[in-house]
């Protein structure tokens, strides 16, 4: 689409809902026929649990980077012509969204594919990191789509590491896309049941 080409990418800090209308309205243009979107929403149980809310964390020049190039890929393989992904972090209570995805293009069979395409890659590749808490606990939860990178994936390309501020941070090759896979720094205290997967106020150097 050259020049008409638009892209929207937002990482929202703490307490900031997601504005629908800003994205959609964004997309929009008179030559575009279709609007699919995709919204990620907080549900209230989890395998019999009852869920109060879900927390988010995310190393941001990287998540924005990663989610940039995502979309830079959906264009290379449909038509499109405007994009736009927003991000919660911090609490998101049962009801509200996390994740907004909109995507316009002339016929819909494009927009349709390609904001699949761009929310699967987010879960599989994108650094936000996630915690279920529920009513009696809370735990760290990896997508499901990041395990099956990290089960699946090759790592012939790259599967170099580095050591931030004494902690270790670990790159799980991929099996496709376009922007590595997240890197996850884990917190060696503790027991295996207790590790968890953080980015705060650390500079991560990808090697």
């Amino acid at each position: 689409m050259g020049g008409d080409e638009q892209t929207l990418v937002e990482i929202l800090e703490e307490h900031i809902p997601i504005d629908f209308s800003k994205y959609i309205n964004y997309v929009s243009a008179p030559q575009a026929g279709a609007i699919a979107t995709f919204s990620g929403t907080t549900r209230d149980t989890f395998d019999g649990k009852d869920v109060v809310e879900l927390r988010y964390e995310a190393y941001v020049p990287m998540a924005l980077k990663c989610v940039k190039t995502i979309c830079s890929s959906a264009r290379s393989s449909w038509n499109l012509h405007s994009m736009a992904v927003a991000h919660r972090l911090g609490p998101v209570p049962v009801g509200e969204t996390s994740v907004f995805i909109a995507v316009s293009s002339v016929h819909r069979a494009d927009a349709l594919d390609a904001c699949k395409y761009v929310i699967d890659e987010v879960k599989a590749s994108v650094p936000i990191w996630k915690k279920e808490v529920y009513s009696n606990g809370e735990v760290w939860k990896e997508n499901s789509e990041f395990l099956e990178r990290r089960l699946f994936g090759n790592n012939d390309d790259d599967d170099g590491s580095c050591s931030v501020k004494e902690v270790e941070v670990h790159r799980h090759e991929r099996k496709k896309g376009c922007c590595g896979a997240k890197v996850k720094v884990i917190d060696e205290s503790g027991n295996d049941d207790e590790k968890r997967c953080f980015v705060k106020d650390v500079e991560v150097n990808r090697i």
